[in-house]
């Protein structure tokens, strides 16, 4: 009887392990993917697919006839507006198609996607604006994608997402503000050792320090995705099947990539003539407005993800942009800067530094207890407004430098 149990054992056991759930998982702790169905379809199908089955694409025209009102009058008001709608259901195809990819490549990998090409049309904006010395302007669009992707992408994806897990680290976020805070400290309390020039180098090599450490920390998220996926694999079975095939997914996110950080170029040049229009600072345009347009793609990404309970991917999003901007384009930029002969540091003023302080913090307190909600969420987007009306009320000291 004994001898029949251990053979019964034996045998349940090679079943288990030859079954396709312990190969893929197998699969994912030496390093490779999931498998999933792949999906091959005509350029006419793809685009059907892609473009025409979504309500939102109506909004697509609004793209281009931005670029011809750009050409064809002066109004920098009604040319802002328009390429702000052209820009949306660009945006919301990017998180689908990342969300396509991400089937092939697993969440972590496909989080890591999508903040990096939502964070492109960032990246373009400011390298323009840096070959045309407008200096102030990257500082405070980059400051306005951080505080966006914490308080508005993070709370909108728990709002939608309900109640979940919310396992984040934080702790790169402050890093970033401790980055931050000692050039605009050492500028405040007058102690630099040879005035102004002592800032611009604490800023270069904190700046070199931050790459490194963002290296680091994505060799870390690739590194631990194959464990990451193997605690996921009774869930796996349930992921959808992809609409679209793998390259046609980045196909597709490079076209509208290129689409979107088209039109946001054009939005360097109407930023001083909208602010006239509509009366309304520099500052709330480049750290509110100007951000939600760059970030429009975390934002449909992150809500879609959550919304069909993929709130690993939604909040990979969220928080994997706000530290990718954080601890890898702004330092990029002070040193594209330094490479162009700019004196771009990381001394944001006083005002700005310290509002990306305390809103960090309250993002860490959010996320502390591992557990996300609908109050939480709403509680986030509450607190963005609260940023943007301090904005709106706050007349930057550098605006004729803009």
């Amino acid at each position: 009887m004994e001898f029949d149990d251990e053979a019964e054992h034996r045998r349940l056991f090679r079943v288990e392990t030859n079954s396709p759930q312990r190969k893929a998982v197998f699969s994912l702790e030496q390093g490779g993917s999931l498998p999933v169905k792949t999906t091959k379809n005509t350029v006419i199908q793809s685009f059907k697919i892609v473009i025409l089955s979504n309500k939102l694409n109506l909004l697509l025209p609004f793209g281009p006839l931005a670029i011809l009102v750009h050409y064809l009058t002066d109004n920098k008001g009604w040319f802002f507006l328009l390429s702000l709608l052209g820009i949306a259901p660009l945006a919301e195809r990017l998180g689908y198609a990342t969300e396509q990819l991400a089937c092939y490549t697993g969440p972590t990998v496909g989080g890591l996607l999508n903040a990096t090409f939502g964070n492109v049309t960032e990246l373009i904006i400011s390298i323009i604006a840096l070959k045309n010395g407008m200096i102030r302007l990257v500082q405070l669009t980059l400051l306005g994608s951080i505080l966006s992707n914490m308080l508005l992408v993070l709370g909108c994806s728990f709002f939608c997402g309900g109640i979940g897990n919310a396992v984040l680290n934080s702790g790169m976020l402050l890093i970033a503000v401790m980055s931050l805070l000692f050039p605009t400290l050492l500028h405040y309390t007058h102690s630099e050792v040879y005035a102004a020039s002592s800032e611009l180098v604490l800023s270069r090599s904190t700046s070199c320090i931050m790459l490194v450490a963002y290296a680091a920390y994505l060799f870390f998220q690739l590194k631990s995705q194959p464990s990451f996926l193997t605690e996921s694999e009774e869930t796996s079975d349930d992921d959808e099947v992809p609409e679209i095939s793998k390259w046609e997914a980045i196909i597709w996110l490079l076209i509208f990539t290129a689409w979107v950080s088209l039109l946001s170029g054009y939005l360097v040049d109407a930023i001083e003539g909208a602010s006239v229009s509509w009366n309304v600072p520099i500052s709330f345009i480049s750290v509110i407005l100007l951000p939600i347009v760059g970030n429009a793609a975390e934002h449909a990404g992150a809500i879609m993800f959550a919304m069909k309970d993929k709130l690993d991917l939604s909040l990979g999003v969220a928080i994997g942009s706000s530290i990718q901007i954080s601890m890898f384009a702004v330092p990029f930029c002070v040193v594209i800067s330094w490479m162009m002969g700019e004196q771009m540091d990381l001394n944001f003023q006083l005002f700005e530094t310290a509002t990306l302080f305390i809103s960090v913090i309250v993002v860490a307190f959010f996320l502390q207890e591992g557990t996300s909600n609908y109050f939480k969420g709403l509680m986030l987007i509450l607190s963005y407004l609260i940023v943007a009306a301090s904005f709106f009320a706050h007349q930057d000291p550098e605006q004729d430098d803009t």
